[in-house]
């Protein structure tokens, strides 16, 4: 058998097993992810807008600038990221993250009344943020799987889904109890204690001399030439407009069930019925993607999202919030699993980690945009009107008609270029 095939049956089958060293990374990366700024900030900010309000008299617009001054540093710090990533080893850039992240995170609980202290905050928060996040755990885990690709960044991602879970609700619980304070400090500790001793003892990248061609970090395409292609964009657009409706949704979903008369107790498990199903559906989304045409699984989960806020927007009870919820939660795949899927497939892995980043810009930018506008809507009407919530829902209805325009992509995942990546054969090694 030719040493080529051999090594990627090999890697079939290594990565089929329990025992295959790249499942510790995923799994690690997986509760790293889950105390991160993807799991931390879009689903307990929501949860602080009303107590800042009643210890300070902040408005919401003035509150919500904060998520988006973390958002829009997140969108311009994450090529730095992205390229310090591909240049070095995942830990070297994710650890120090995670230290100034959580450190930022504790220092709430001694929160002034003065909203520069506040923005500041949250702008060394979106600094650091994606360093905590999916960009350097998805290259890790990219260079450990090919066939199985889908499905292990899917569970790493999954970790956003626990953490959206679990976080909303425990912080629920120490803010009613402990107050705003406690539940500040509380993040910071957890997001510290679980992420960087897993992520300092398990995280790293498959040794190059191990990496088959299919999986290899030495080949890909030039950032620039990259750039220069219909798909890059599309796929940048795609998370920009999903991340408008998204954020802008999420960021107010416990303020807008509570002010339709849900308790805030049912409003943090609305809150948190999104990291329950978006659990099983960033699984599902990754085992599609080993089986189907990623772009199609990624408008299904599109328009899974449309009717999700269309649903909240009439929303009166707390069952008709949960459903909302659950159907938003369900569908966030689309924008967690599928980009680092299909930008290694179309682009490869060398510099998987800058493109990567350049498409969390663009996912940043609608993020930052999305929460801002309905604070600005509710504090001019004084309510969330259905037809605001509704409007939401446009931006994420776009992308499903720009995928059509995606190209096939090949099996193994690389575009090359032959001479420079993969050299014709010679005579020789024909007659063999």
């Amino acid at each position: 058998m030719p040493e080529r095939m051999r090594s990627s049956v090999e890697a079939s089958i290594d990565e089929g097993s329990l025992s295959y060293p790249g499942w510790k990374i995923v799994f690690a990366s997986f509760f790293g992810i889950m105390v991160s700024f993807a799991a931390i900030v879009p689903y307990t900010f929501g949860l602080f807008i009303k107590p800042l309000a009643e210890s300070f008299g902040w408005h919401r617009e003035a509150t919500s600038a904060g998520f988006s001054i973390a958002a829009l540093t997140l969108a311009a710090a994450s090529p730095g990221l992205g390229f310090l990533l591909d240049r070095y080893k995942p830990r070297r850039i994710v650890l120090p993250c995670i230290v100034l992240f959580s450190a930022a995170y504790a220092s709430l609980a001694l929160l002034t009344h003065h909203l520069l202290h506040f923005y500041l905050t949250f702008f060394v928060i979106g600094l650091v943020g994606n360093g905590t996040a999916y960009i350097g755990y998805s290259r890790a885990i990219s260079t450990w799987f090919n066939r199985r690709r889908g499905f292990a960044l899917s569970i790493m991602l999954a970790g956003t889904g626990l953490g959206a879970m679990l976080l909303p609700v425990l912080i629920q619980a120490v803010i009613t109890h402990l107050g705003w304070r406690a539940a500040y400090l509380t993040l910071g500790l957890l997001a510290f204690s679980v992420g960087f001793p897993l992520t300092a003892i398990f995280v790293r990248e498959r040794p190059v001399a191990q990496q088959d061609q299919d999986v290899s970090t030495e080949l890909g395409e030039p950032v620039a030439r990259a750039l220069a292609t219909p798909a890059f964009w599309i796929l940048a657009a795609t998370v920009c407009l999903y991340a408008v409706s998204v954020n802008g949704t999420i960021a107010h979903l416990s303020a807008l069930l509570t002010d339709r008369g849900v308790s805030t107790t049912g409003a943090a498990w609305s809150v948190s019925i999104i990291g329950a199903t978006g659990l099983i559906g960033r699984l599902l989304t990754g085992l599609f993607l080993d089986r189907f045409f990623g772009p199609r699984v990624c408008q299904v989960m599109l328009l899974i999202t449309i009717l999700g806020i269309v649903l909240l927007s009439v929303a009166n009870s707390l069952t008709a919030g949960l459903i909302a919820a659950a159907l938003i939660g369900f569908s966030m795949g689309s924008e967690g699993d599928i980009t680092p899927y299909l930008l290694g497939r179309y682009f490869g892995l060398k510099r998987f980690s800058t493109l990567y980043a350049l498409t969390w810009t663009t996912y940043a930018i609608g993020a930052a945009t999305g929460p801002v506008l309905v604070g600005r809507v509710f504090d001019t009407m004084g309510t969330y009107r259905p037809i605001t919530i509704q409007l939401l829902a446009l931006p994420a209805l776009i992308p499903c008609f720009l995928m059509f325009a995606l190209p096939r992509y090949q099996i193994q995942g690389v575009r090359r270029q032959p001479i420079e990546l993969l050299p014709e054969p010679q005579p020789a090694e024909i007659a063999r």
